[in-house]
């Protein structure tokens, strides 16, 4: 069993202090790069929730562009307006009613939401850290320059 430190950050000198900012710069960093993924996953469960509610049995026969990749369309008809494909991931894909196309996009999109809620507030406290990080090494910095080298318990 390993035993946890608690060791106060005030005690820490420049170079300490340094690579605990660092460290807490690339967590930081890393969190808002899971948070912008996030947030375009989002967007695109959203706009499949949009294009499934799009098919409508006013629809029928008339002449849709059907994606075959990101960038590639080529015009097919609306056979079926109550059923659609629904890309369950990892290349699967399973046949749905509009309303359970739109039930499972739906949920993606509150899922995604909680996470994305979570990790804002988890990114807010790594900010307000980094805050008080950045202040207390410039503290300690300025207090360096103004009088040499500082020791503890002088």
């Amino acid at each position: 069993m390993s035993q946890q430190q608690t060791i106060n950050i005030s005690d820490l000198d420049v170079a300490q202090l340094s690579e605990v900012r660092k460290q807490l710069e690339d967590e930081l960093n890393h969190l808002t790069n899971s948070f912008a993924q996030l947030k375009q996953a989002q967007a695109k469960f959203k706009a499949c929730l949009e294009n499934v509610n799009e098919v409508r049995p006013v629809n029928k026969d008339k002449t849709i562009l059907v994606p075959l990749t990101n960038s590639l369309y080529v015009p097919g008809k609306l056979a079926d307006p109550e059923h659609v494909i629904v890309d369950i991931g990892t290349g699967y894909y399973v046949k749905k009613t509009r309303p359970q196309a739109v039930k499972h996009y739906a949920d993606k999109v509150e899922y995604i939401r909680t996470n994305v809620d979570t990790l804002e507030d988890t990114i807010q406290k790594k900010r307000d850290n980094m805050n008080y990080l950045t202040s207390l090494l410039q503290q300690k910095i300025q207090a360096e320059t103004q009088g040499g080298p500082t020791s503890r318990g002088s």
